[in-house]
């Protein structure tokens, strides 16, 4: 099947939704990185607990950073989907977009919740001691584990997902999507 050719410019995000965009990604990326390698640490150990650290300082700043993506979002309309997008794929879009906006905030706060009922204070950056949500409860704390996993698992999936939606549309579809967050790719 020959492929098709690009169809117009596609409008960019702006150079602020790209910030947030690729920070975040990058966070999420390491965030997950971090966690799979400092839970496979046997034992407690200085380096086990350093990257638990550094673990949560990143889901803080994600924390932090969706928000602040979310209120730029609810501000600034994205630029439309291609026009010979099918409909089918343009809810589906949508609704991986929502979900990725739910999980950038519902996965750092789950691991919040999950150290607070750990009696595992969050000292961010090392500086500031965020205050515990929650008291120790181990109950809580086994189910704020299953459900951090879980939800960070998700988030992992879907990100996939978007990426391989993402190399679809630049190499097969070659609608020119993946330029609106990579403006160089025109």
């Amino acid at each position: 099947m020959p492929s098709r050719p690009y169809f117009g410019s596609p409008e960019p995000y702006t150079r602020t939704a790209i910030g947030f965009h690729w920070l975040i990604a990058l966070l999420i990326v390491c965030a997950f990185a971090l966690g799979w390698v400092m839970t496979g640490i046997p034992g407690l150990t200085p380096t086990k607990l350093r990257y638990y650290s550094w673990h949560k300082w990143i889901g803080v700043t994600v924390f932090a950073l969706a928000v602040l993506r979310i209120v730029w979002r609810a501000t600034h309309r994205a630029p439309p989907l291609p026009r010979r997008m099918p409909g089918w794929q343009r809810v589906l879009a949508h609704g991986v977009h929502v979900l990725l906006y739910v999980l950038m905030v519902a996965v750092p706060v789950s691991g919040y919740l999950f150290s607070s009922a750990a009696n595992v204070p969050v000292v961010y950056l090392g500086l500031v001691q965020l205050p515990m949500l929650i008291g120790p409860d181990p109950v809580l704390k086994t189910v704020f584990r299953t459900v951090h996993v879980t939800l960070d698992y998700s988030l992992a999936g879907l990100v996939v997902l978007h990426v391989a939606a993402a190399i679809k549309h630049q190499w097969l579809d070659r609608d020119g999507l993946l330029s609106r967050m990579i403006p160089f790719l025109k």
